[in-house]
C-alpha cells in the first residue's frame, strides 16, 4: 500500500512538473489581486490545469524578491498593468533584466486604460523596444474593428492570427479564428537588435494615436501601419523569453470566446483563449524548445557496393579524440522538441536546414544534417565526409539559432594529425613517381651495364710484341 502511494505520488508530481521545460513557479505582479482574479480567472485556471503553482503579488510589497541566496524564487513573472508610475523596488529594470539573465521568463502585459509606468518604459528601452511618449495612445483602426463592442471608437482591433514569419520558421501561433484585441498599445521595434521577434503586426489600415487629443485627423501619429507592433518577442541569448502583449484585457473572461464580427465579416467566436494558451506556452517555454540527447563522431568505412546507410559502417570506437587527415567521418546528433508535456522528434522545415560545421577558425566543411533514424521523442540526424587535409585542432560544431526555438551550439573538439611514417602510400603506388622511379633503374641498369662492358672489353694484345728479331 506504502509503495503504490509513493508510485502515485510520482506520477502526480511529474504530470505537474511535466509541462514548462524551467519549472512552474508562476508570480502575477498586480494591483489588486483580487479583482484581477476575477476578471482572469479562465485564464488563470487556464494556467494552473497546465501544472503552474500561481501566486500573486502587488509590485510595492515588501516581501517580494525575484531572487533569494542568488536564486531564482520564481521561474516565469506575468506583469499585468499597474497605475503607478513604478514597480517598486523589487522590480527594477535592473533586476528584471537581471532575472531573464539567469533563465527566467516574463510576460508584459499592457493596456491604454493607464499610462505604461515608467519603469517598464525604462526597460523596454533596454530592449530596443519603443513606446509612444505620451504613454496613453492606442492603437485604432476604421476597417478592422468590431462592430459590435466598438461601433463608434473602433478601438476593439479583429485580428486574424498570426502567419509563419518566414517559410523556414515554424509558427507556434497561427491557426484559424479572430483575435479581439481591445484598447491596445502600439509597440515600435528598434532595428539594432537581433533577438527581437515580431509575433502580431497591425494592419496597414492602423494608427495609434492619443485618446485626449481629440481631432479628427492626427498629424503626427507614433506609428502607422506595419510600424506598429501589437504584439512582440524578445529571446536572450540564453534563451530566455520576454514576451509584449500590448492589450491585457485580451486576457479577461470578457473576451474568451466571446462573439465578434467585422465590419464585413460574419459573427464569430474570438480565438483570444487559444492565443492565449499559445502566447504563454511560448513564454513560459512549453513549445519551441530544443533539446539535444547523444553526440557521436567515429570513423567510417565506405562501401561502393552498397547504398543509402548501409554503404557505411562504423570503424573504431566512439568519440575518438584525434583523427587522421583524410579520415572519413560520421556524425550523428539526437534531437527532440519539447511540446506542452511531451518529447517528440524534431523535424526540420524543408525551406530549412540543420548543418554541420567542421572548423578551426573558420569552417572548412559545412555540410547539411540528414534525418537517418526517428525514436518515439527524438530524431538522429547524420552525414558522413572527408576530413580535410589539413592538420590542427578542430570542431565538430551544431549551431542552430532560429526565431522563436532555444538556441543549439554543440562543440566537440578534436585533434587531425599528419600521416604517420608507415601510414603514407609506397612509392610505386603513386602513378606521378614512376618517371623517377623509371629514370633510378634506368640509372642503375646503365651503369652496371657500363661497368661489365668495361670490364669485358679488355684490348687484345699482338703476341709477338716485345719480342727481338735477329
Amino acid at each position: 500500500m506504502f509503495r503504490l502511494l509513493v508510485l502515485l505520488l510520482l506520477a502526480l508530481f511529474s504530470v505537474v512538473h511535466a509541462l514548462s521545460s524551467t519549472g512552474n513557479r508562476l508570480l502575477v505582479v498586480t494591483d489588486d489581486s483580487a479583482i484581477d482574479k476575477e476578471k482572469y480567472s479562465t485564464f488563470w485556471r487556464d494556467l494552473e490545469s497546465r501544472g503552474y503553482r500561481l501566486s500573486f503579488e502587488s509590485p510595492k510589497h515588501d516581501k517580494l524578491a525575484l531572487f533569494q541566496h542568488g536564486e531564482r524564487t520564481v521561474d516565469h513573472i506575468i506583469l499585468l498593468p499597474t497605475r503607478s508610475k513604478g514597480l517598486g523596488p523589487s522590480l527594477t529594470p535592473h533586476l528584471l533584466l537581471d532575472f531573464i539573465k539567469n533563465n527566467g521568463n516574463i510576460l508584459l502585459t499592457l493596456t491604454a486604460e493607464s499610462p505604461v509606468p515608467s519603469a517598464i518604459s525604462a526597460l523596454l528601452l533596454e530592449l530596443d523596444v519603443h513606446l509612444s511618449p505620451d504613454r496613453t495612445s492606442l492603437v485604432v483602426d476604421h476597417f478592422n474593428y468590431d462592430t459590435i463592442s466598438a461601433g463608434e471608437k473602433h478601438d476593439v482591433l479583429l485580428m486574424e492570427k498570426p502567419s509563419a514569419l518566414r517559410s523556414d520558421v515554424k509558427n507556434f501561433f497561427g491557426g484559424g479564428g479572430l483575435i479581439a484585441l481591445p484598447r491596445a498599445i502600439a509597440q515600435e521595434l528598434g532595428s539594432s537588435s537581433q533577438l527581437l521577434t515580431l509575433i502580431l503586426r497591425a494592419p496597414e489600415t492602423a494608427y495609434s494615436y492619443n485618446p485626449k487629443e481629440e481631432a479628427e485627423n492626427v498629424a503626427e501619429p507614433f506609428a502607422v501601419g506595419s510600424q506598429i507592433s501589437l504584439v512582440s518577442s524578445m529571446q536572450a541569448r540564453n534563451s530566455a523569453r520576454f514576451t509584449i502583449l500590448g492589450s491585457a484585457e485580451a486576457l479577461e473572461d470578457a473576451w474568451f470566446d466571446r462573439t465578434v464580427q467585422g465590419p464585413a465579416g460574419k459573427a464569430v467566436k474570438s480565438s483570444n483563449r487559444a492565443f492565449a494558451k499559445s502566447l504563454t506556452g511560448w513564454t513560459f517555454m512549453e513549445t519551441g524548445v530544443l533539446k539535444v540527447g547523444k553526440v557521436e563522431h567515429h570513423l567510417s568505412i565506405i562501401s561502393d557496393d552498397k547504398s543509402g546507410n548501409d554503404s557505411v559502417a562504423q570503424s573504431g570506437y566512439l568519440n575518438p579524440t584525434i583523427y587522421r587527415i583524410k579520415n572519413d567521418v560520421t556524425f550523428n546528433i539526437e534531437m527532440s522538441e519539447y511540446s506542452f508535456d511531451h518529447l517528440a522528434p524534431f523535424t526540420v522545415s524543408p525551406d530549412d536546414r540543420l548543418q554541420l560545421e567542421f572548423t578551426m577558425l573558420s569552417p572548412f566543411h559545412r555540410l547539411d544534417l540528414q534525418p537517418m533514424f526517428t525514436t518515439v521523442n527524438s530524431t538522429i540526424f547524420s552525414v558522413t565526409f572527408r576530413l580535410p587535409d589539413q592538420h590542427g585542432i578542430f570542431s565538430f560544431r551544431v549551431n542552430y539559432k532560429r526565431p522563436f526555438m532555444t538556441n543549439v551550439d554543440v562543440k566537440r573538439e578534436v585533434t587531425v594529425r599528419h600521416f604517420a611514417h608507415d601510414e603514407w602510400p609506397r612509392s610505386w603506388m603513386i602513378s606521378a613517381g614512376w618517371v623517377w622511379i623509371a629514370g633510378i633503374w634506368v640509372t642503375i641498369f646503365g651503369w652496371v651495364a657500363f661497368v661489365a662492358l668495361w670490364l669485358w672489353s679488355e684490348p687484345a694484345y699482338e703476341q709477338n710484341r716485345g719480342k727481338k728479331r735477329q
